[in-house]
């Protein structure tokens, strides 16, 4: 808890905006102590529950720490453009592209998503076909212009789609990410003939080669825009009115955060918002403990979350499928599924249970918070049913929770099963335990990791009460759960940098007559950094600038990417890139063509700027006993144990360094649960994690 003097709280805040629950974290610059808060999420107002959330959590840090408060950073991680593309909720989106063109988003690429499933559906276009318009020009691969652009025929269909009410226009034109000369032009006729439109030019989203992928991220871009921009600007004035008027900085997909202003010309980079920044956290909390390989698990209320951090380090890809569609971004390599906290159980038409990914969502959430849902159940009414969670109240007794009903409902589930009550609701926990697996592995063993090599951490609302079984389902020996597990990535919006990233593909191959052009990319590159820089006044003291290069033999359809040293392009640094590359290529395909000529693809310079962030501190061993955090005992469904067993429930806040527990017990906090199954052991750190291991 806070305690200071009379001085006035000096706040940075990050709140992150989840399905079910809305996380507020806050940390005070002077003292360095950290304060949480969770509340209801608003989905169908995320701005109102964040002003809630936010002016709730300085109410209680005030009373708490009998001082007011100051809030000097605001940090904002989000869902609302995930859910947008997710649930097809998206602006009406026209396409404007060259003459030939329009179909580029039907044709997709040749490949099957499901290779073996007669059935599959492709994802439908944002874009209807009506909806995507051509006009003359065209752009050659090297950036000369072949056909001038026909200025009319913008105009025209400027008019077309601007008469059937459209105000979000995406333009892509062919090679427009050499000479963008046309799409500059084709934005401003755009903006004059529909006054007020939001419009997206492709080179500036995504200026790469791949027309599908480009035309996809960009459409993407222009069909979220509106949405985004109209909740920061609700966002705002809500803030203002609770005495909050830093500026509002959210995260990217990337790990790293933008300002208000860039997420709302370029919200394709927000779509993994939330969970990037549960991953950045969950890197500084790591450093501190000294862990290294990690696996995160993100459990919320709507969906998980995975990711592997190898050497300290996150997986990054520079594109992704998000909902079926192609976003030629920089991001964090995460896989989601839907299993959360509120994920419904049901019964198929094979008789089979199945959980998600359909949520109950914060509205009307689980059938235990009796909010409307009284016939579907989720794996939260079955962890109360089973009363692993507190069969009464969650949050410290603010969220009042009705068992009987919860009962009732799994009850119904289970005759159509020919099961019990307790058995159905721990067939539930089974069930999204094997669907949490699955994903793990496709972000391990499908990639060629171990799991049984890497920690597995755990954090979300719901993570740590599902992360026993899981990594034991996983065979992995060891779990981190965090101080604050529940608020995660609330927290880590204060763990992470200022970041972005720009590309530029120049087709070229590696050798001393490219040097010229490769100099010149970065350049061009540097240029565009250094205009970030200066928007989000970033001194010199905190820019950091790295630069890779992605390379490919000639004829190969993928490319790798290979960091790039800074300074001139002589035949030394070639020589250096060639080697980078070949030693790149040994490691992924296991051979290294020598006689085969390499081609660089794409130029990529990413750019920090570091900010003040909570720090950790390693803390001494406690002067108690673990005996002496136990709160109260409650009869626990375990079936590791036999059934109903009577187990300890201990209070967190009252764990320290070198506190013991050995399960089965459960460990209670404010913004979630853990459980700790029979054979394992839990130990507290010096940085106040709880590490699970099985007892030998």
């Amino acid at each position: 808890m806070l305690s200071s003097t009379d001085n006035r709280l000096r706040l940075r805040v990050g709140v992150d905006s989840g399905g079910t629950f809305t996380d507020i974290c806050m940390f005070d610059e002077v003292k360095g102590d950290i304060f949480v808060w969770k509340v209801s999420s608003t989905p169908q107002d995320p701005s109102l529950g964040i002003a809630n959330a936010v002016e709730q959590g300085l109410r209680e840090v005030s009373r708490v720490s009998g001082r007011d408060a100051d809030v000097h950073y605001f940090g904002h991680g989000t869902t609302v453009a995930t859910n947008a593309l997710i649930v097809g909720r998206g602006a009406e989106t026209g396409l404007i592209t060259t003459s030939g063109f329009r179909d580029v988003l039907e044709l997709r690429r040749q490949k099957r998503d499901a290779l073996y499933d007669l059935q599959t559906e492709k994802p439908k276009p944002i874009v209807s076909r009506d909806r995507r318009l051509e006009v003359p020009e065209r752009v050659l691969f090297d950036g000369r212009v072949f056909t001038e652009l026909d200025e009319e025929a913008v105009r025209a269909a400027a008019r077309q789609l601007g008469a059937e009410g459209i105000r979000s226009i995406a333009v892509c034109f062919l090679f427009s990410y050499v000479n963008p000369e046309h799409e500059l032009r084709a934005r401003c006729i755009v903006e004059e003939e529909i006054p007020g439109a939001y419009v997206t030019v492709s080179h500036e989203v995504a200026r790469e080669f791949r027309e599908y992928e480009r035309f996809s991220t960009t459409v993407v871009n222009a069909y979220l825009g509106p949405i985004m921009k109209n909740y920061l600007q609700r966002l705002k004035p809500r803030l203002d009115e609770i005495g909050v008027r830093s500026p509002v900085h959210l995260t990217q997909s990337n790990g790293g955060i933008i300002s208000s202003e860039s997420a709302q010309r370029f919200p394709a980079r927000t779509v993994l918002s939330g969970p990037a920044a549960g991953v950045m956290g969950t890197l500084a909390i790591a450093e501190a403990a000294g862990f290294e390989n990690l696996i995160t698990f993100d459990m919320g209320g709507t969906s998980t979350d995975v990711s592997l951090i190898k050497g300290g380090v996150p997986i990054m890809s520079n594109q992704a499928v998000v909902h079926g569609h192609p976003l030629k971004l920089p991001m964090l390599d995460i896989h989601t599924v839907g299993a959360g906290g509120g994920s419904i159980a049901y019964v198929d038409a094979g008789g089979l249970l199945k959980v998600g990914p359909r949520s109950a969502a914060a509205d009307p959430g689980p059938i235990c918070f009796e909010r409307g849902n009284n016939d579907e159940p989720t794996v939260t009414d079955a962890n109360v049913v089973l009363q692993v969670l507190n069969p009464v109240a969650l949050l410290n007794g603010r969220l009042p929770v009705n068992q009987a009903k919860a009962k009732e409902a799994i009850a119904k589930l289970g005759e159509r099963l020919g099961l019990g009550v307790m058995e159905t609701a721990q067939g539930i926990i089974s069930v999204v335990i094997a669907n949490m697996a699955k994903a793990i592995r496709v972000v391990s063993v499908e990639r060629g990791h171990d799991p049984r090599d890497y920690v597995m951490f755990g954090f979300g609302g719901a993570g740590p009460i599902h992360a026993s079984r899981l990594a034991r389902a996983l065979d992995m020996p060891k779990i981190a759960i965090p101080k604050y597990p529940g608020i995660m990535c609330a927290l880590g919006l204060l763990l992470t940098d200022l970041r972005t990233s720009t590309s530029l593909t120049r087709l070229l191959p590696l050798e001393d007559g490219s040097s010229a052009r490769l100099q010149q990319g970065f350049e061009e590159l540097d240029q565009q950094i250094s205009r970030w820089f200066e928007e989000e006044e970033i001194k010199d003291e905190r820019k950091a600038v790295t630069r890779t290069l992605d390379m490919r033999y000639g004829g190969q359809g993928f490319e790798l990417s290979v960091p790039c040293p800074a300074g001139k392009f002589d035949k030394q640094a070639i020589e250096l890139l060639r080697e980078a590359f070949e030693d790149a290529h040994q490691l992924t395909y296991g051979y290294v063509a020598k006689n085969e000529a390499i081609q660089v693809t794409t130029l990529r310079v990413s750019a920090v700027g570091r900010v003040r962030k909570a720090e950790f501190q390693a803390q001494p061993d406690a002067v108690t006993r673990a005996e002496d955090a136990i709160a109260s005992m409650r009869e626990v469904w375990i079936p590791e144990a036999g059934g109903f067993t009577e187990c300890p429930l201990f209070d967190r806040e009252k764990l320290g360094p070198g506190h013991s527990v050995d399960g089965p017990a459960v460990i209670n906090q404010m913004d979630s649960t853990t459980l700790v199954l029979p054979g394992q052991t839990a130990r507290v750190d010096s940085f106040l994690n709880l590490i699970i291991e099985e007892r030998s």
